[in-house]
């Protein structure tokens, strides 16, 4: 096993520690979130069930037999598990590398604790080594490139990828967020745009990094 994987497992097993009994937990997407619904799958018994980001983490749950509800039945929620494409230091994120950043942000938002998994090649001083990722209404999409390129990026439509919702991904390179929280709401604040993959204004509460031999935590 190789080191990041090595790093992704042990994040993933350190979130088991904030499962509570007879919780229903929000449950995101991604290679280090696999690994973790795999851990969680052990201990289906203690969790009353699981809402889903994706489609994909739906469909991997179910096969480990963790029941997946909705959360518009279900309230809020105490705990979110997610990975990232990116983290700072002030647990501000980059997410969408996996086109379901809204639906992420939707779960983190309705969450008290939101549990960040991710290895140390994730972790930057300043946000935009990973192109942000932007969901797009497919009619918007030119518009919205004019838009982000006004911004200081450079948008490149994702092709052939289409988001749970119907939608489109704009990744914008070249960026160097230096203020998350103020790019967040331009960007979420051009017509046409479904939301980016910037978690500033709700970022994570933990961030747990995992390395070969030790697990840090950010919080």
């Amino acid at each position: 096993m190789n080191t990041a994987v090595n790093g992704k497992l042990a994040a993933a097993r350190a979130a088991l520690q904030y499962l509570e009994d007879d919780i229903i937990v929000g449950v995101g997407t991604g290679s280090t979130v696999n690994l973790f619904i795999d851990e969680l799958a052990a201990r289906r018994e203690r969790i009353r069930g699981a809402v889903s980001s994706s489609e994909a983490s739906t469909a991997r749950m179910r096969a480990a037999g963790i029941e997946v509800l909705e959360l518009n039945r279900t309230g809020d929620l105490p705990l979110y598990v997610d990975g990232a494409d990116e983290t700072d230091g002030y647990r501000r994120l980059i997410k969408g590398g996996g086109a379901a950043l809204t639906r992420e942000k939707v779960v983190a938002a309705a969450s008290r604790k939101f549990v960040c998994i991710v290895d140390e090649s994730k972790v930057v001083d300043i946000l935009g080594r990973f192109p942000l990722p932007v969901e797009v209404i497919p009619m918007a999409r030119s518009y919205v490139a004019r838009q982000l390129v006004r911004l200081g990026g450079r948008p490149v439509w994702r092709e052939n990828v289409t988001t749970d919702n119907g939608n489109q991904i704009l990744d914008v390179h070249g960026l160097r967020i230096l203020d998350p929280p103020t790019l967040e709401a331009a960007i979420n604040g051009i017509a046409g745009v479904v939301t980016c993959g910037l978690f500033a204004h709700r970022p994570a509460d933990v961030v747990l990094i995992g390395g070969p031999n030790t697990v840090r935590r950010l919080e």
